[in-house]
């Protein structure tokens, strides 16, 4: 599947019934840290949750959806893409996860190390800085 570049926010929600309407709610976090803003209106796609079987031998668990696409350790390089309500910088890598790195700006590439896995969002230091490309 293709995930389009315009993905805000990717998360794991119940459909609730209410007063003959269904409901789809919003972790906080996505407003607070991801760029949903309260009162706008925004376009959903809905994933099942059972996993389609692969075509080849490799065995596919029914959770990899759920699984954060980084681990503790793991370096790469990215562009932040924000900022959150407490100056930190905002990347996001594969599915739409979040990757909080402090003390960087909107607009900087950086090389950096995930120091700590959430099965929302997970947090980086900063281990250098590209030179300047925008």
């Amino acid at each position: 599947m293709k995930i389009p570049d315009n993905l805000l926010c990717l998360f794991n929600a119940e459909i609730v019934e209410e007063d003959g309407s269904y409901i789809i709610e919003v972790p906080s976090q996505e407003i607070a840290v991801g760029d949903v803003q309260v009162g706008e209106t925004y376009r959903a796609a809905l994933l099942g949750t059972r996993a389609k079987p692969k075509t080849d031998s490799t065995p596919q668990r029914e959770d990899d959806a759920l699984t954060p696409p980084v681990e503790t350790g793991e370096t790469r390089t990215v562009d932040i893409e924000g900022t959150g309500e407490q100056g930190d910088g905002i990347a996001r890598v594969e599915r739409g996860y979040v990757i909080i790195v402090p003390d960087t700006e909107k607009g900087e590439r950086v090389t950096i190390e995930i120091t700590d896995v959430t099965e929302t969002v997970g947090f980086a230091d900063v281990l250098e800085r590209e030179e300047y490309y925008l």
